[in-house]
């Protein structure tokens, strides 16, 4: 474990980075540190903790280039990463300003006129988060900071892929007393990630299904709760009566941003058979439309595919789709440019639920578009599958369109939008099926989760209670 592990640059294809993973003992003496710092960082008060958190923020501020330099490094996209950075910054923010209201104790009257009830929580006092290479900073922060306002300690293994980002969050953070002790970055692969789960009270992993289920397990053995964000296969169903400059429009951005690297694009797309050559055509001129940024990074929408084995995936999943009768209107290949990997918005039709790329998840920019002839087979092929993150529906009216978004097996459905959990934040939801386990990421338990209710029954009269018993 204690090897060290070259990072790839996934626009020029070289290995231009190395981390190096700490040994066992150096691990659980970092995550003993945190859980030692937990203490004091709790005694703050919330007050203090959001004064902390502040500080942090503009120390980053001060030296956002150079985050936004590591940022670029490791994913290869600008604007992206801009955006990545500025979204860091308002979630800190948001978190600063609810948490006052959410973390509130409460006094309740109960059903015995002589026993009150006082209400408090609890957080848990080391948190451990496991994060993925395709938003590496802020899905590496979207768990850590409301832990944090919380009052735990947080210890982050960011994937391995995408590791650069950490240095000048590092910088910042040594010049935040009160913070630098609980908030802990350790670098590694998978092993690493495994090792953290044996110290901390609580996991929270972004990822894989089959990476996420080994967390679960792990997190199983030790009787410590485990919040996992895994896979999706988001679908759009698109009905007769929908605006289509409108969908195809949100349904391109919810396909291709941050060229598809995100668990809730839109990965399948549905339409109404009256419309569906007009909608695939005005898809296909959009998808066009848009261009690589490259060579000129400051030029152009699609990024490159940051993970080299993800270009083997979307490969794989386009062959299949075409060996088995698809048809490809635009993009359709994984080329290689400069040393990095890149794909251009691909429209696919004559797709079936036969192909990789109707089923598994893509994580690229493609697009497969399929007809239906009445809404209850839009939402049987949405609902055939073993994902259920989110999803998005277009229609002519709110209410026809939420009428079926509520036979979607979904955690979020946007309506008349796409991949809207992206910029929203507010609405607690649960994917379903094996798309997450644990408490919502978003809304106010976002933030809860991390907290463990606590009761206190108070006796407030000095008189013998009727249930005890009869001595006299």
């Amino acid at each position: 474990m204690t090897n060290t592990i070259e990072v790839r640059n996934p626009r020029t294809g070289k290995f231009d980075y190395v981390i190096i993973p700490p040994p066992p003992r150096l691990l659980a003496q970092q995550c003993n540190r945190a859980r030692r710092a937990q203490t004091q960082w709790y005694q703050l008060g919330l007050e203090g903790r959001i004064a902390a958190l502040r500080e942090w923020k503009e120390a980053i501020l001060a030296a956002r280039q150079s985050l936004t330099d590591a940022l670029v490094n490791d994913t290869g996209r600008l604007s992206i990463s801009i955006l990545e950075i500025d979204s860091f910054f308002s979630s800190i923010d948001r978190w600063c300003d609810l948490a006052p209201d959410l973390l509130q104790e409460s006094a309740k009257n109960t059903s015995i006129p002589f026993i009150a009830l006082q209400q408090t929580s609890v957080p848990y006092p080391l948190v451990g988060v496991i994060s993925p290479w395709n938003f590496p900073l802020l899905l590496s922060m979207i768990d850590a900071i409301p832990a944090l306002l919380a009052g735990c300690a947080v210890v982050i293994k960011p994937s391995e892929i995408a590791p650069r980002f950490v240095a000048p969050l590092l910088t910042s953070l040594n010049n935040v007393a009160n913070l630098r002790d609980v908030l802990i970055f350790i670098e590694g692969a998978g092993e690493t990630g495994a090792a953290l789960i044996d110290y901390v009270d609580l996991i929270c992993f972004t990822g894989s299904v089959n990476t996420g289920r080994r967390v679960a397990e792990a997190a199983a053995r030790r009787f410590i709760p485990a919040f996992l964000e895994l896979g999706g296969k988001d679908p759009a169903i698109v009905l007769a009566s929908a605006n289509i400059d409108l969908a195809t429009s949100a349904i391109l951005w919810g396909a291709v941003v941050n060229t598809g690297q995100s668990c809730l694009s839109i990965e399948r797309v549905y339409v109404a058979e009256s419309i569906f050559e007009e909608f695939y055509h005005q898809l296909v001129a959009k998808a066009y439309s848009l261009q690589l940024a490259y060579p000129d990074i400051e030029n152009g929408q699609i990024g490159p595919i940051i993970a080299e084995k993800q270009a083997a995936i979307i490969s794989d999943h386009l062959a299949d789709a075409v060996e088995k009768g698809a048809i490809i209107h635009c993009g359709g290949k994984v080329e290689e440019l400069g040393g990095g990997w890149w794909c251009r918005p691909t429209v696919l039709t004559q797709v079936n639920h036969a192909m990789k790329v109707m089923t598994e998840e893509t994580f690229g920019p493609i697009m497969p578009v399929m007809p239906f002839s009445n809404v209850e087979e839009a939402v049987f092929l949405a609902n055939d599958s073993i994902f259920g993150l989110s999803a998005a529906v277009f229609a002519g009216s709110e209410a026809e369109a939420l009428a079926v978004g509520r036979q979607i097996n979904a955690g979020a459905i946007s309506i008349n939008d796409a991949a809207l959990t992206a910029i929203m934040h507010e609405g607690e939801k649960n994917a379903f099926k094996l798309s997450s386990l644990g408490g919502s990421r978003m809304g106010g338990a976002a933030l809860t989760r991390f907290m463990r209710k606590q009761a206190f029954l108070i006796k407030t009269n000095s008189a013998h209670d009727p249930w005890w018993f009869n001595q006299e």
